[in-house]
């Protein structure tokens, strides 16, 4: 006969892919709590039909999570046992879940990880890359801008630190082309990533290559598909060359060059710099001016 479950807030792995990674004790968990909650009930219940639990759920996303929260606290701090799962690996983790959990242990609840799948460490160890020293960093900035200054950032950080990691990322399969461009001309074309697609699915796939060569392979394919963790190799030799590079050529450089070289006005030369480099024509007019302003700045 099994122990009872204790009471609490029990964060519990779900699979990333591949439902054979659900766990022995996650399951007998989702079992014999009172409750679930879930970020999207209809996900999670193809989980439970799956492996017939019967268990209610309630929806705790990232629109409802801190009004859901205070009425979930309420059950805990009376006895209730709860679970949290997201859609997939382990919740909180650029999932909804990070704001209950903080909440249950400011009121004294026990707050219990029950461990399993997830996908940022799932790629690194198979990366290849070094992992005596790696820095998650989730989701990049949607817009091309605050995306290309993060980057900066980051390479930034690395020089400054002298101390080698690698950098994990996750981003949208219809993204990945303009952060990989971003990625090739902060640090270079040379940079060495890895690009781990549909993990413990059918289609599975490590792409282990310089930037510029796995843009080529994504480019030519008619679409790109799936969840992706994108991992880089942040050498401090690395970001500084690329940003020596990167001062040697601006982007008020490169402009200048080709409208000398070809005749051409800057909306042209624009626009030839953008195929280039496989941006889009306004992205890289924000950049100029973001440089230009940079310039200014810097020339008082």
């Amino acid at each position: 006969m099994q122990d009872a479950l204790a009471p609490g807030l029990y964060l519990v792995a779900t699979p990333i892919g591949n439902l054979g990674d659900i766990t022995l004790r996650a399951l007998e968990v989702l079992k014999q709590v009172d409750r679930i909650a879930c970020e999207d009930t209809r996900q999670t219940q193809k989980l439970l039909n799956h492996f017939e639990i019967h268990t209610p759920t309630v929806s705790c996303h990232q629109h409802n999570e801190r009004h859901r929260a205070a009425e979930l606290i309420e059950v805990l701090k009376s006895g209730g046992r709860i679970a949290l799962v997201s859609d997939a690996g382990m919740p909180g983790i650029s999932d909804p879940g990070a704001w209950l959990a903080a909440e249950a242990i400011a009121a004294g609840v026990a707050v219990i990880p029950i461990p399993g799948a997830n996908a940022a460490l799932s790629a690194l160890i198979a990366s290849g890359l070094p992992m005596d020293e790696f820095h998650f960093i989730g989701f990049l900035p949607e817009k091309a801008g605050a995306r290309r200054t993060r980057l900066e950032s980051l390479a930034d950080e690395i020089r400054k630190s002298q101390s080698p990691r690698t950098l994990v990322f996750y981003e949208a399969p219809h993204r990945i082309l303009e952060t990989l461009a971003d990625l090739e001309s902060v640090w270079g074309a040379g940079l060495r990533i890895v690009i781990a697609r549909e993990l413990t699915k059918i289609h599975e796939e490590f792409l282990r290559s310089t930037v510029a060569e796995a843009r080529r392979e994504l480019a030519a394919r008619d679409r790109v598909r799936g969840e992706i963790v994108l991992l880089v190799e942040a050498l401090p030799s690395a970001a500084g060359n690329a940003s020596a590079a990167q001062t040697a050529e601006k982007l008020t450089i490169r402009i200048a060059r080709l409208q000398a070289e070809a005749g051409l006005d800057e909306k042209e030369a624009l626009k030839r710099l953008a195929r280039e480099l496989g941006q889009s024509k306004s992205d890289l007019y924000r950049e100029l001016q973001r440089e230009r302003a940079r310039l200014k700045v810097s020339g008082r």
